[in-house]
């Protein structure tokens, strides 16, 4: 048999030069496996890269699509570029907009004590022109035409008066009243103005200066401001610790806080409210330090409805969690994530509260046991799905532990917290969510778009006081400028706690 060429030339080779051969050929493959552990290496290298950067793109694409209907977000934070989304996820009720039938309405009624009253008698006879000047009228038809009257301020002089006694000579003289000290001052009246447009309708003290020198013919100066909030707000510090307290008395109080650039730097203000209280108070931190310091957590023994933050757990009241939260994040997972456990848990939830509402409509107190042993067990079915739609992460062996979705975030809060999520099915006394302390709240987060932040922590404090004076007294039906002026007055209107 022939011998193939590459046997002929390994034939033709001395040992020496195959051994050298063969060591060539050992270390070339030797080097091509180098180049190829290093072509995987990197090849798993840009691999685990392309999976991180991957997840972080899915993770910024989900902030970026985020806004106020599926997240905490505020509406004014989704821009003009987005479309309105809906302010409710109520369904659409069937009676149309507007007044209903039986409505009674509210327009102006005619006064039986008009401020002046101007006849407007005929001047002649429209038919023969005969003079009607001395004809005494046979009737009347009236109209009257509601109006401001001029303004201007209504100057009170006190004199104090000096007198001799026809005794003994003795020069006496009279007193001021105690709250006239300067020679020249605004009342009561106009202080309380000036604390109504600043603290309640949340008016730049530039644009307050100029409204008063518009209505008046002249402003008071940013002193004249400044002092008078100090004064309010000295004046009702008992008031305030009274309204905590009533609040720590309470069966039920909403609990919220938000940031507050004060100073500087970022502080929170927290708020704790029901439906005739309010108290607001600023602390820079936001978490438990604050709520031991504000001192109302510690000792409140009734139901706190919050969105869910782990500091209001630390306490032993009884805890309720905001639904409108659930319906925003459930909402975020069906959209971004397309989670079908989290669609059945909104219809479960907005059920229930449909059946609760038309139970109380009825005049009933509770749900049937069975109707409920039937809502607990559509709950219980939804939580296990949404366990399985979301496992738990792995630990990877980096230090703490392991950073878990958000879905799988919030099916544990809905499965560790099933009682305080649906204490509103049992208890027709609690609210579906925590919305009157974001209303609360919501006039803080205005005031800092009107004027930014606030400078000093006293202002801040200022306004918190001020505020949930307001706030409260307002719920109890009472005019903002009419207790304000009592707080002038020195005989603050006390809330009822």
């Amino acid at each position: 048999m022939a011998d193939s060429g590459d046997d002929r030339l390994f034939s033709s080779l001395t040992r020496t030069e195959l051994v050298s051969l063969v060591h060539e050929l050992t270390a070339s493959a030797k080097t091509h496996q180098i180049l190829i552990d290093q072509l995987l290496s990197e090849n798993s290298m840009l691999h685990a890269q392309v999976e991180v950067l991957a997840a972080r793109v899915k993770d910024l694409e989900a902030r970026l699509n985020k806004d106020s209907h599926n997240s905490s977000k505020p509406p004014s934070s989704d821009g003009l570029s987005k479309k309105p989304c809906p302010k409710s996820l109520r369904p659409k009720g069937e009676r149309p907009s507007g007044g209903q039938p039986g409505h009674p309405g509210k327009t102006l009624h005619l006064s039986e004590a008009p401020t002046e009253t101007i006849p407007h008698p005929p001047l002649a006879c429209g038919n023969c022109g005969h003079n009607l000047a001395d004809v005494a009228p046979c009737g009347s038809e009236r109209r009257q035409v509601f109006d401001l009257p001029k303004i201007s301020f209504d100057i009170v002089e006190h004199l104090v008066q000096h007198k001799t006694c026809p005794d003994c000579g003795q020069l006496n003289c009279g007193s001021f009243p105690d709250d006239v000290t300067q020679p020249v001052q605004y009342g009561p009246r106009v202080k309380s103005v000036l604390v109504y447009l600043t603290q309640y309708q949340l008016l730049p003290w530039d644009r307050t200066k100029q409204i008063l020198s518009d209505l008046f013919g002249s402003g008071p100066s940013e002193g004249v401001l400044q002092s008078a909030l100090q004064q309010c707000a000295k004046t009702l510090e008992p008031v305030a610790r009274t309204i905590k307290d009533g609040v720590i008395r309470a069966e039920s109080a909403h609990f919220d806080e938000t940031g507050l650039r004060t100073a500087g730097s970022l502080h929170w203000m927290h708020v704790a409210s029901n439906r005739n209280l309010t108290h607001y108070e600023r602390h820079d931190k936001r978490g438990q330090a604050a709520m031991d310091a504000i001192g109302i957590l510690p000792a409140f023994l009734g139901r706190a409805v919050h969105d869910g933050l782990a500091s209001y757990f630390a306490y032993a009241c009884r805890h309720q969690l905001c639904n409108a939260h659930h319906l925003r994040e459930l909402i975020f997972l069906i959209e971004q994530h397309q989670q079908g456990w989290a669609q059945d848990m909104v219809t479960l939830l907005l059920d229930i509260k449909a059946r609760v509402d038309t139970a109380c409509q009825l005049g009933l107190t509770a749900l049937n046991p069975l109707e409920i042993a039937g809502f607990e067990s559509r709950y219980s079915e939804i939580v296990a799905a949404g366990y399985a739609s979301n496992p738990e992460a792995v630990h990877t062996g980096k230090r703490g532990r392991a950073a878990q979705s958000k879905g799988r975030n919030l099916v544990k809060r809905l499965d560790q917290n099933r009682d305080a999520v649906l204490a509103f099915m049992n208890d027709f006394d609690a609210p579906f969510d925590n919305n009157l302390a974001e209303r609360d709240l919501r006039m803080v987060k205005v005031r800092q778009k009107v004027s930014g932040a606030f400078r000093t922590t006293e202002g801040a404090d200022i306004f918190a006081r001020i505020r949930g004076y307001i706030s409260t007294m307002r719920k109890q039906g009472h005019n903002p400028l009419d207790v304000l002026e009592t707080v002038f007055q020195g005989r603050p209107r006390a809330p009822v706690c």
